[in-house]
């Protein structure tokens, strides 16, 4: 059919519901309150059909509030917020890992103090228990532990003085009590809080403190009857948050377990393990295991170790909760260490519902799709605070961004519920930001109701392969939640780009590939992304044969393989890529300078027809060069950025990073189809415009065309059968359609 701008197969529906009664308008949103806010509440409430309230960290929750007629959250935290009970129990004070920066020794005596670089107030060393079985110190130029008997701590200095060999660097490795939760020295440093108590952390996990806080729980729900929803923030371990002197972020990892440890519950952990702890299991030579680091055995028998623990208590929390006929709800967020939401263990804690900050799709399908929980909630930005909300702000435009970022994830796999957070009487200083946000509502409203129940139209099954596998899905290049890395975005924005696109994608671990082979039977294209020697491509991991040889198999016997960066790589046997035939491209590495390189002329290709001009790889590319019989689509001075190559009856695509935006969406959508042979069936739920999307739910006998800009746009709008309509869109639309 040609474009027509009336379609003519299927009956539209409307544009929103704006304009519908009220309470037809009205649920799956929560809006945050405070004891001064009363009446703004309900009035936004009523504006953003809000069925829920919450309370806010450094808030309280009004009770004239509670005959509201809107469900009741509040806030609970399982480790602070009690600091009577923390002083008094200092052995029982949460503990992290800690390691001294490098210093090398000028002479046969090395002093070094433990505390430089770190905020005094937030973290101070652990000499109650055995700091020799403990702490480590190790010679980094050698690699190995230095004996105990050639180092004493002198804690009035506050000094580890080693004997030590000239001209040999060494680090400290030492516990460190947590005195001051580092989310809430966080919040306190962002809002500029003043003479604010320091919340101390105490361990959930030791005898008192877990006896303590299970009869805690109790109290506060026989004392807040009017609370429905008990909003755990979160668990018990805090993921790897630290500040320098100045109270400066000094290091993070948003899944690092290096602050969910302690002597007693190490010890649990040598017992089940068979061997003794190592203080470098979790430091790692000051990398802290974070995951771009390929894990070793030892840290992932750790991290099963405590998710099992973990889940066992947060199980006896959630069975209280439903005694009391509450709901248990995680956020997932700050203490959520241990609370792995795609593996196995999460699913025995019976939790109601999950809640998390939504910063782009990408985080946005890391909460949607979470198994084993009746409901699932997410947290659209910006957070109420006034780093945002201020004299010459603009939160409207960092409301908008996010909309349109978490729209095109949600119309692939919805969060049942979407809220705000933080201190609304900031956001009311804004009325326009109140107004979009009324729009936001309604809209999820709409689109949640056109597609609950139902799985969209797939093109087709795409495995993300990586070292974790399922256990960081969506998340596998974040290092601090959905926080932009110069560093990393080239990679970052395939995952993004997926996160919306009209595919089935599992995440798999080359352990999985291992444990059953015939799982690349149900994947028609498998994505490797990351730089070399990262847990993200997978390093050494190549140089096993029966990796290299099941996915060389999966190629030629017709699958798709797309490598981004530097995948596959490791040196070894001849390669930087061990993949490089299959790819068709190899990196520079000095080592091949001998060999005359010719193949850099660029055609042009079914993967670059919508490009409409430069396209965008992202930071520079590396020094990578194409093989005889690849075919290259992008090169400049003599880099490849873009390339095909067949083998066998499979194709691959090679990328050398793919910022996220709707051209470079467009690209791996294409790339995607390409290496599959599909490149015929471009033209089903599909749209001409690359900034314009097409979502199809079959079993609703419904579809969607959605405007990703906020700028007017017109298009070709293929259906399921082939058959095409024009399309005019007016900024940020979407237009529902049946079947």
């Amino acid at each position: 059919m040609g474009a027509a701008f009336a379609p003519a197969f299927c009956h539209y529906i409307c544009k929103n519901r704006r304009n519908h009664d009220m309470e037809q308008n009205k649920g799956r949103v929560t809006i945050p309150t405070d004891i001064d806010v009363i009446a703004d509440t309900l009035e936004l409430s009523r504006r953003w059909g809000a069925d829920a309230v919450r309370d806010c960290d450094g808030t309280d929750f009004p009770v004239e509030l509670k005959d509201a007629g809107m469900k009741v959250y509040s806030t609970y935290y399982t480790t602070r917020k009690d600091n009577a009970w923390a002083k008094a129990n200092p052995d029982e004070i949460q503990q992290m890992y800690v390691m001294t920066p490098f210093y090398t020794a000028a002479d046969t005596t090395l002093r070094i103090r433990l505390m430089k670089g770190l905020y005094p107030d937030m973290l101070t060393p652990n000499v109650r228990d055995d700091i020799r079985r403990w702490w480590e110190v190790i010679d980094r130029t050698t690699g190995e532990v230095v004996p105990v008997s050639d180092w004493s701590y002198e804690e009035e200095a506050g000094e580890v003085v080693i004997n030590s060999v000239p001209f040999h660097d060494y680090t400290v490795s030492f516990l460190a009590y947590i005195l001051w939760d580092p989310v809430h020295m966080y919040n306190a440093v962002v809002n500029d809080w003043k003479d604010v108590e320091h919340q101390m952390t105490f361990d959930v996990r030791q005898p008192k403190t877990h006896d303590y806080t299970m009869k805690r729980l109790r109290k506060f729900i026989e004392e807040h009857p009017y609370v429905n929803v008990l909003r755990f923030t979160t668990f018990f371990h805090q993921f790897t948050l630290m500040f320098d002197e100045l109270a400066r972020e000094k290091y993070v990892e948003w899944y690092g377990y290096s602050a969910s440890v302690s002597p007693y519950i190490l010890e649990q952990f040598e017992k089940e393990a068979g061997y003794p702890f190592r203080p470098e299991y979790i430091i790692d030579q000051g990398y802290y295991n974070n995951q771009y680091r390929i894990p070793t055995k030892q840290y992932r028998d750790f991290q099963a170790f405590q998710r099992r623990e973990v889940a066992k208590i947060a199980k006896e929390m959630v069975d209280i909760c439903h005694e009391y006929g509450k709901e248990a709800m995680m956020f997932l967020g700050d203490h959520w260490i241990g609370m792995e939401p795609f593996m196995d263990e999460f699913k025995t804690v019976g939790l109601d519902a999950v809640v998390g900050s939504v910063g782009n799709g990408a985080t946005l399908r890391l909460i949607s799709d979470i198994e084993g929980v009746k409901y699932t909630e997410g947290r659209l930005l910006p957070y109420f605070f006034p780093d945002t909300f201020h004299e010459g702000g603009d939160p409207v435009k960092e409301a908008k961004f996010n909309w349109v970022t978490a729209r095109r994830a949600i119309l692939r796999k919805p969060i049942d519920r979407i809220g705000y957070g933080g201190y609304l009487k900031l956001a009311v200083q804004f009325p326009d930001f109140v107004d979009y946000v009324e729009s936001v509502c309604a809209e999820f409203r709409e689109l949640y109701e056109n597609i609950k129940g139902t799985t969209p139209y797939c093109v087709k099954r795409v495995a993300v392969l990586n070292c974790w596998g399922k256990m960081r899905a969506w998340g596998t290049h974040m290092v601090h939640h959905a926080i932009y890395f110069k560093q990393n975005y080239s990679y970052e924005g395939i995952i993004e780009a997926l996160s919306g696109a009209p595919f089935d994608v599992k995440f798999i671990s080359f352990d999985d590939i291992l444990e059953n082979k015939d799982i690349l039977k149900d994947i028609d294209v498998i994505i490797n992304v990351g730089d070399a020697d990262t847990a993200q491509s997978g390093g050494e991991w190549w140089c096993n044969p029966e990796i290299s040889s099941a996915i060389k198999e999966f190629v030629y016997r017709g699958g798709g393989f797309i490598g981004v960066g530097e995948p596959t790589a490791h040196q070894a046997n001849g390669h930087f890529f061990q993949l490089a035939n299959v790819l068709g491209v190899e990196e520079e590495r000095d080592f091949t300078l001998g060999y005359d390189k010719y193949n850099w002329e660029n055609h042009d290709h079914f993967i670059t027809e919508d490009v409409k001009g430069e396209i965008d790889f992202g930071e520079p590319g590396k020094f990578i060069y194409a093989l005889e019989d690849a075919k290259v689509l992008v090169s400049r001075e003599q880099r490849v950025y873009l390339a095909v190559n067949e083998f066998g009856e499979g194709r691959s695509v090679y990328i050398s990073g793919l910022p996220y935006s709707f051209e470079n969406s467009r690209l791996l959508y294409r790339a995607i189809l390409w290496s599959t042979g599909d490149e015929e069936n471009i033209h089903k739920w599909f749209s001409s415009n690359y900034n314009v999307e097409v979502h199809a739910y079959i079993k609703n006998k419904k579809y969607c065309v959605v405007n990703n800009t906020y700028e007017p746009q017109t298009t070709t709008v293929y259906r399921g059968d082939g058959s095409s309509f024009g399309l005019e869109l007016e900024a940020n639309q979407i237009v529902w359609y049946e079947l």
